[in-house]
């Protein structure tokens, strides 16, 4: 277990700021790095990278979700190495390729062969995104879901679980060079979602499929940015093909206990009115 402070890029996000919270009860010394924060770490800025890096032993990675982010982390990757700091953990996301098989993940390449100890975190779609994320929370608060995810199904993990797996990879042994599939321990539709959030907040609520084009439009109305737009497109489209809908079990391999249910996820967030505007 490293005794040297732990750096996390993207202190303040979603999964940062689980990861941070939880070192810190651990009694672990923590930099928090973001744009914004006390310790500045911005991808644009290499100027940020060597200060944020100073005497750190391990480090959370959240790239820069561009599409030249292995770019900078690679560099970052090699810099962390270099200076002394034995393990890289990644936040990635799930395999996908193009119809030639060239490898679409270059960001796990780069931590890869940084030279440091890495463990790549390969998380579902996060329980947290209807919650935490101001696109989806707001239809729930309007009372409908609308998205182009049909009747696909999606094995949604919990970001806390994905914090516990953060947290070990970084302070224990056993963990060097995996790759952990994170998901929850059940497949759920958006129908599915949408009623379990309903039957905990007491409102009634509706799931619309609807048509990539349809989603667009709808999206148009709501001021999404087209590119945000594309995305979510592209990867609902995933969850209406089944693409992933498979359990994986990484937080079994990498915790010993069994992933959170979306269900506990949805009563313990229903209690905050986060949901009733």
């Amino acid at each position: 277990m490293t005794t040297k402070p732990i750096l996390v890029l993207g202190g303040t996000g979603k999964t940062g700021r689980r990861v941070v919270s939880r070192l810190r009860e651990r009694g672990h010394e923590v930099r928090a790095a973001s744009r914004k924060g006390p310790a500045r770490f911005d991808w644009d800025d290499e100027n940020t990278w060597e200060p944020v890096l100073d005497g750190v032993g391990a480090a959370y990675l959240v790239d820069s979700l561009r599409s030249d982010a292995a770019t900078p982390l690679s560099a970052f990757g090699k810099l962390a190495a270099a200076g002394g700091v034995e393990r890289l953990v990644l936040l990635s996301h799930r395999d996908w390729v193009v119809p030639d098989g060239e490898e679409k993940l270059p960001c796990e390449r780069a931590v890869r062969e940084s030279g440091a100890e890495w463990t790549l975190l390969k998380p579902a779609w996060f329980a947290q995104n209807f919650s935490e994320e101001s696109f989806f929370r707001r239809q729930l608060v309007e009372g409908e879901v609308v998205l182009p995810a049909g009747g696909g199904l999606e094995p949604f993990v919990d970001a806390d679980d994905i914090a516990d797996v953060a947290v070990a990879a970084l302070t224990e042994n056993g963990h060097a060079g995996r790759a952990y599939e994170l998901s929850g321990p059940r497949l759920l539709s958006l129908a599915d979602v949408t009623g379990e959030i309903a039957r905990a907040t007491g409102r009634d609520l509706t799931y619309r499929p609807v048509s990539p084009a349809d989603f667009a439009e709808h999206a148009a109305r709501r001021g999404l940015p087209d590119e945000f737009t594309d995305l979510l497109n592209l990867l609902f489209g995933w969850i209406r093909e089944n693409r992933f809908a498979q359990l994986a079990d990484g937080v079994q391999q990498a915790l010993g206990r069994e992933p959170r249910d979306f269900a506990d996820y949805v009563r313990a967030t229903a209690v905050t009115g986060v949901w009733h505007g």
